[in-house]
């Protein structure tokens, strides 16, 4: 990727930190906007960035080649209508949001035809969140998917494509909007309402002096944002609840079995898990 480009990060949270050090480590110019002045004080302190603001100030913006969006995405959707004017002609606009239907397609209705915005999600992530808690490592055994649709030139997507090899993903591929919210709402969001049920299946605070690296495994992500991780489901509600119906049917088919003492159809379920789980060992 060309060093010259000069990148600036829009939320200075885990995600956005960690591109930003990704970013700062191997030279690049990197920018931030971000609406608290610690996590700005932070960032600049530690060489995440070399400068930023707190506000989207016009002769700030307007100075970069290539943004990332690591916000929320109703905050995403509503900082294009408040500021897409102060971009720079030509910028090139990235995002780091869970869901793509109801976040790409109405970016890019609303853009101004001089610059483009090409979707993308990194698969990585921590219990903890906030810039305080960034790393560039996060990015090292992860998945980078970039989200493109007809609106999209193969230019920016080479680009973006580009992008995540330089922030140091492991894989990256490509989906579209509705591919990427099906495979989300099995691999990461239905993963994660397992893991809230389980946690609030049992409240004792002794747990933890009987429980061993299956549970803790299990449960670690439901240590969870409440406000980020509500507004994700809510917008990919309807293919969320879809993976959810299938999983109970699953989950209520190994019951039954059990009920019933049907041990070959048990077993049948266990070599079937195994099979699957060998894919993630390649």
């Amino acid at each position: 990727m060309d060093k010259s480009q000069k990148i600036l990060v829009v939320g200075l949270g885990l995600i956005g930190g960690s591109y930003a050090q990704a970013l700062s480590d191997q030279g690049y110019e990197v920018g931030a906007v971000t609406k608290e002045e610690s996590d700005l004080q932070f960032a600049l302190q530690r060489g995440m960035i070399r400068h930023g603001r707190t506000r989207p100030d016009a002769d700030y913006v307007g100075d970069f080649d290539l943004v990332v969006f690591a916000l929320y995405p109703h905050v995403f959707l509503q900082w294009l209508r408040d500021h897409q004017h102060l971009l720079k002609p030509g910028a090139l606009l990235t995002d780091v949001t869970g869901v793509k239907v109801p976040v790409v397609y109405p970016a890019q209705q609303m853009l101004r035809p001089d610059v483009e915005f090409i979707a993308a999600h990194p698969m990585a992530g921590r219990e903890s969140s906030g810039v305080v808690n960034a790393a560039k490592e996060i990015f090292t055994d992860a998945n980078y998917i970039v989200v493109p649709t007809a609106a999209n030139s193969q230019a920016a997507i080479e680009r973006c494509m580009d992008f995540g090899r330089t922030l140091g993903f492991k894989r990256i591929c490509t989906l579209s909007p509705e591919e990427h919210d099906e495979m989300i709402a099995f691999l990461s969001q239905l993963t994660h309402c397992i893991a809230i049920s389980l946690m609030t299946c049992h409240d004792s605070p002794r747990l933890k002096d009987y429980t061993g690296d299956s549970f803790r495994d299990l449960t670690r992500i439901a240590k969870i944002n409440e406000t980020m991780w509500s507004e994700l489901f809510l917008a990919n509600k309807e293919e969320l609840l879809r993976q959810m119906d299938i999983f109970i049917d699953r989950f209520m088919t190994l019951r039954n079995n059990l009920q019933a003492e049907n041990v070959p159809e048990i077993e049948k379920m266990m070599r079937l898990s195994t099979a699957n789980r060998t894919y993630f060992d390649q």
